[in-house]
């Protein structure tokens, strides 16, 4: 064409930009213009990663490098569905990227799991990584909880329970997550698997981060210390897998000290109702055991744990995006290789998908690089046939979003925004200090 081939991507988490990165390396002419609904960029890894996770967010910098080619613009507080649609970017674009991820909480089907004092993790992490459009208050008023799941995002969860609010006070916390957290009078933490340890899906890593606080004491309790055939298969047959069961077996066995709080890994119980009337008083769990091939099976052996809140961590869910189809069972967006199909399994021309909205919310944030690969490959197959925009002028969105009244932000705002975030950092000897109100995050950013 004789003109550059102009892609949106809706959603500037990693998926969003893996994509745009993948498509400025191409040897197709490209301009490509991100679409994110919060005032800043990198999705989850600025408001889905525990504070205290350094060396996990030191991918913004790889990130920031894409947004700042010269092919690439950034508009952040721009809303898919409310500012802009599907018919508004066809005008606009040859070809139109949605890469929005997962952020709302999996529902788990359990009798009382939505009393007063039961939350969803995502809510929670939403909440101390100061995400804007959350309250700027949590209810930390229990001395003992229960984390329901063990992935990643449940011992981040835990972490942060058990941790004392001082020892968060050097990371990029805001004013108001370091006070509530000041005020929590958590003593005990536990953290319920319903399989056992060789089936976690949390990392070595993030493991082995529990054990490095002076305030907090990790107890594995030894009685789900449990293998079957599979079990065995899998510690022989990866390593990540043989390096947490080593771990946890070590834990198991060593004797417990005398930190004030206390994290507690339970494996083989499984949550099967959160116990009170008007709010969280507690939680059964039924023990279970491994049936040889990984799986479990109740034993009918029952035990009531005295805890007063319950999170959640059983996983993330995307949310219906207005004019695209969505498998609700899946929570994902029905494509054939990156393209997405419309209800009668035809692919809907010039609309792709990537990411965990694509494949669900599986693996770390380096595995949607090859979701990426795999849907801008389809992109770039189909770039000969795509329906052309009607109005490809790059000052077209521009002016769209102007005259709707939209306060965008541009890369350069949302430089503006990240040095101002660093500049409060460095007057408490900080790295950064979260701005959390939208309208503040804008004004920053467009002042």
């Amino acid at each position: 064409m004789s003109r550059p081939l102009r892609v949106a991507v809706v959603g500037a988490g990693p998926a969003g930009v893996y994509a745009a990165d993948i498509l400025t390396k191409s040897d197709v002419d490209v301009q490509i213009d991100l679409f994110e609904k919060l005032p800043a960029p990198y999705g989850l890894v600025r408001y889905g990663v525990a504070p205290d996770h350094p060396r996990i967010k030191g991918i913004v910098g790889a990130l920031q490098k894409v947004l700042d080619k010269p092919q690439v613009r950034f508009f952040g507080n721009v809303e898919y569905g409310v500012d802009v649609k599907l018919d508004d970017l066809r005008q606009l674009y040859d070809a139109v990227v949605f890469s929005t991820g997962a952020s709302a909480d999996r529902s788990l089907d359990i009798p009382g799991i939505d009393l007063p004092g039961s939350y969803g993790a995502a809510d929670f992490v939403s909440w101390y990584d100061g995400h804007p459009d959350v309250p700027r208050t949590w209810p930390l008023t229990a001395t003992s909880v229960a984390v329901l799941g063990v992935g990643n995002v449940a011992l981040d969860v835990a972490r942060i329970l058990a941790k004392t609010a001082d020892e968060l006070l050097v990371t990029e916390i805001p004013s108001n997550v370091y006070e509530g957290l000041a005020s929590s009078p958590v003593t005990d933490v536990h953290v319920f698997g319903r399989r056992g340890p060789a089936q976690a899906k949390f990392t070595p890593l993030e493991l082995r981060e529990l054990d490095h606080s002076p305030n907090v004491e990790v107890i594995v309790h030894a009685e789900g210390i449990e293998f079957d055939e599979a079990s065995m298969a899998a510690i022989r047959s990866n390593k990540q897998v043989e390096m947490i069961v080593k771990t946890l077996q070590e834990w198991a066995i060593r004797d417990v000290g005398n930190r004030p709080r206390r994290l507690h890994l339970h494996f083989l119980e499984a949550p099967v109702e959160v116990l009170g009337s008007d709010r969280v008083e507690g939680l059964r769990t039924e023990t279970q055991e491994l049936t040889g091939d990984g799986s479990v099976r109740g034993t009918g052996v029952f035990t009531d744990w005295d805890v007063q809140a319950v999170y959640r961590a059983v996983g993330y869910l995307s949310t219906h995006l207005t004019d695209i189809p969505f498998d609700h069972v899946s929570g994902t967006i029905p494509h054939r290789a990156g393209r997405v199909l419309d209800l009668d399994e035809v692919p809907m021309p010039g609309v792709y998908v990537t990411g965990w909205i694509k494949r669900g919310p599986i693996g770390l944030i380096g595995h949607t690089k090859g979701d990426a690969l795999e849907t801008v490959t389809s992109l770039l197959e189909d770039a000969a046939s795509l329906p052309r925009a009607t109005s490809a002028s790059p000052d077209a969105i521009v002016q769209f979003l102007e005259q709707r009244g939209v306060p965008f932000v541009t890369n350069e705002g949302w430089r503006k925004l990240d040095l101002h975030e660093m500049a409060l950092g460095a007057a408490e000897g900080r790295e950064r200090v979260k701005v959390v109100s939208r309208e503040e995050m804008t004004a920053i950013s467009n002042g």
